[in-house]
């Protein structure tokens, strides 16, 4: 189980993160765009890091991409938190779709 012995920080920059990524999968990628659409997560832990994959079904217009959002911006936020938050992440893109992965560790 992923709330045992992952440090309550850790935790709960997972959680902020992987609502940011599900929610650009959904808002951005194909699977928000039909009425079957899928988005698939994967959490696992390695000893003290978390590492989380959303995958969904890609998009021909668009792609995983951090921008800087100005202070009056009402979105946009979300790749720019993981890039500040996770230890490393990346996104992957073929003819089934798309995925973003970020893993998180243990900080003193």
């Amino acid at each position: 189980m992923l709330c045992l012995g992952t440090p309550s920080p850790v935790l709960d920059d997972v959680l902020l993160l992987l609502s940011e990524v599900v929610t650009n999968a959904i808002a951005h990628s194909d699977s928000g765009r039909t009425p079957d659409g899928k988005v698939t997560v994967q959490i696992t832990r390695m000893d003290a890091t978390v590492q989380a994959e959303v995958t969904d079904a890609g998009s021909s217009t668009t792609t995983p991409a951090v921008r800087t959002p100005t202070l009056d911006d009402d979105g946009g936020r979300g790749l720019w938190l993981v890039d500040l938050l996770a230890d490393e992440w990346g996104s992957q893109h073929d003819e089934t779709g798309g995925t973003v992965w970020f893993r998180l560790g243990e900080h003193e």
